[in-house]
């Protein structure tokens, strides 16, 4: 196992942009500092996501918490799905619900994020092989939950729905973190990732027998309860201990221009994902 991952001095990379120009830079207090020697105001600080994946693997289900919400039973091995490179986000980043749709939930998720080329790693092994861990929020617009079965590619993998950071953070033991996530300042999820049903050691391992991880890809290691859909100028915010807190804010954009393609609806499975299955209980009571 690699101490420099999970244990030590704690390091932070962010990524922004200054000057039109790219920059890696590290935190010092409330200001960042270039690699040549200049700082900027973070708050000031225009954020780019800390890593450029080839793949975004996700899994669907990871935390008790959540397969005892759902009434569900977990698996004996995980199951996983893909978001595009394209839903890549930043730290501040806009979260952009389409018009025609209205159930846009936050996941808040911990990112495993790749440091070399990975396959046919044993688990153990795996930490040596990550570049670190972010904040991530695996956005997910459920009005086309009735579309896509488990692959999720409308769901999960519009532009934009996949926000990380704001840096990539190794020298903490993820092991030993709490997950929570904020709506407008109010706590809406929390839960200890060592609550994992499939520890980050065991996905890594799994996925990479016959996928080749590489440099920036990123592993999604799933929510706990209480994903909820968030309303337009909501702020949502991921927090993982030790490592950071990424901040998103909803806003909307145009519906598609083109009527074509499965749309929008809001039938009881979209309700009952969006709203969790205790709305559907309260819709038959009523």
């Amino acid at each position: 196992m690699n101490a420099n991952v999970l244990q030590g001095e704690r390091q932070e990379w962010r990524r922004i942009l200054h000057n039109g120009v790219p920059h890696w830079v590290r935190p010092d207090g409330e200001e960042l500092v270039l690699g040549d020697g200049r700082r900027v105001i973070e708050a000031d600080a225009t954020y780019l996501p800390p890593c450029d994946p080839t793949k975004i693997l996700c899994v669907h289900l990871n935390y008790p918490s959540r397969a005892i919400e759902f009434e569900v039973k977990m698996g004996s091995t995980p199951t996983y799905f893909q978001k595009p490179t394209t839903a890549m986000n930043s730290h501040r980043g806009l979260l952009l619900r389409p018009a025609d749709c209205q159930y846009l939930n936050y996941e808040g998720e911990v990112a495993a994020i790749v440091g070399q080329p990975m396959r046919n790693v044993a688990p153990d092994d795996t930490w040596s092989y990550l570049a670190g861990f972010a904040a991530a929020n695996d956005v997910g617009c459920h009005d086309y939950r009735d579309t896509d079965s488990g692959g999720m590619l409308r769901v999960k993998g519009m532009d934009g729905f996949c926000p990380v950071g704001p840096g990539i953070v190794r020298g903490v033991d993820i092991r030993e973190s709490t997950l929570r996530t904020y709506l407008n300042g109010a706590l809406v999820q929390q839960d200890a990732v060592a609550d994992m049903t499939y520890g980050i050691d065991y996905m890594l391992a799994d996925l990479c027998r016959h996928i080749t991880l590489l440099p920036g890809d990123i592993v999604l290691t799933g929510t706990p309860a209480n994903s909820r859909p968030m309303a337009l100028g909501d702020v949502v915010e991921v927090d993982v201990g030790g490592i950071g807190r990424l901040t998103n804010t909803v806003a909307e954009i145009p519906s598609p221009a083109h009527a074509i393609g499965h749309q929008p609806t809001n039938s009881r499975q979209v309700r009952g994902v969006a709203l969790g299955p205790a709305s559907l209980r309260d819709e038959l009571a009523q």
